[in-house]
């Protein structure tokens, strides 16, 4: 099971889902809205563009629904803006458990934030984040994450190349932003120190 946290529009699940018909993929988004297109989609006939392994479920980050507790085998934040950004790029404790909690036993966590330091400065002031580095996760985030139940395997840079390959809108949208900084996390759940 392949659960996508701040799906926005759902045309990652969407790509996915039709790419990999032998994986379930759910998308999550606080805000329905912009899912209402693809959402209906999804139940169409299969030659018609139904996907009946994609479901999509409206729910915040801190309110994940219990029937998703344990189920996660990925677990996908990409590009996240406002309140998720702020919970990924500090390492919220209380939503980081959150996450695990749908995470089955190893699954794997992936986090990819773009921050362009001068189009971004807004927003990046607005929620009071620290400068984003490899040294930043390394020292501040790989210790946060670990409390909230993930170990950090794998951290660094994606090119542009990379990135622009996620088929999200929102990596669609950046093509072409050389100025931008793409990090990603993978972490996999483990026991959270608070664990019996």
């Amino acid at each position: 099971m392949v659960i996508d946290i701040g799906t926005g529009d759902g045309l990652y699940v969407y790509q996915s889902a039709r790419r990999y018909p032998e994986k379930f993929y759910i998308g999550v988004d606080a805000s329905a809205r912009p899912l209402e297109k693809i959402s209906e989609k999804i139940y169409r006939k299969q030659s018609k563009g139904g996907r009946p392994n994609a479901l999509f479920v409206q729910a915040a980050i801190e309110d994940l629904p219990l029937e998703l507790n344990g189920i996660a085998g990925e677990l996908h934040v990409h590009f996240p803006w406002g309140s998720l950004l702020r919970i990924v790029a500090e390492g919220d404790l209380a939503s980081l458990q959150s996450l695990r909690r749908v995470c089955s036993p190893g699954g794997m966590l992936t986090v990819i934030i773009g921050l362009d330091p001068d189009r971004d400065r807004a927003e990046v002031l607005r929620l009071g984040l620290a400068p984003f580095s490899i040294a930043y996760i390394d020292s501040t985030l790989t210790p946060r994450y670990k409390k909230g139940g993930f170990e950090v395997v794998k951290r660094g840079m994606l090119p542009p190349a990379e990135w622009t390959k996620l088929e999200t809108s929102w990596a669609s949208r950046l093509k072409g932003d050389g100025n931008r900084s793409v990090f990603y996390i993978l972490a996999r759940a483990v026991e959270s120190e608070g664990d019996a």
